[in-house]
C-alpha cells in the first residue's frame, strides 16, 4: 500500500483504475483498529489501488474531498467518488463497498 501526498495523488486519480483511499492520522483508535483490515483487503484485491492519506501530513487531498472526521474510506475511478465511509467498519462491510464500486465503475 502506497501513501497519497499533495503532490502525487492527481496523477494516481487520472490512471483510470478504482482508487480505495484511506484517509487516517496516527494518533486516531478506529483509525488504527482499521488500519490491519486495509492492508489485508489490499493484499486480497488486485483490482483496486490501496492508497493511504494522513491528514495531519496532507492539507490539499482532505479539502478536496471535505474530510472532516476519521477514518473515511473514499473509493474512486477517474476522481469520481464511487463509494465512501465515515468511522470504523468491518472487513465485510469494506469488501462489500469494493464489491459495488467495481461494479459501478464499469
Amino acid at each position: 500500500m502506497e501513501f497519497l501526498t499533495d503532490l502525487n495523488y492527481k496523477e494516481v486519480f487520472a490512471s483510470g483504475k478504482i482508487v480505495f483511499v484511506d484517509f487516517y492520522a496516527n494518533w486516531c483508535g478506529p483509525c488504527k483498529m482499521l488500519s490491519p483490515i486495509v492492508e489485508e483487503l489490499a493484499n486480497e484485491r488486485t483490482d483496486v489501488d490501496f492508497y493511504k492519506v494522513n491528514v495531519d501530513d496532507c492539507e490539499e487531498l482532505p479539502a478536496e474531498f471535505g474530510i472532516r472526521s476519521i477514518p473515511t474510506i473514499v473509493i474512486l475511478k477517474d476522481n469520481k467518488v464511487l463509494k465512501a465511509n465515515v468511522g470504523f467498519v468491518p472487513k465485510e462491510v469494506l469488501s462489500k463497498m469494493i464489491d459495488e464500486a467495481v461494479i459501478a465503475a464499469k
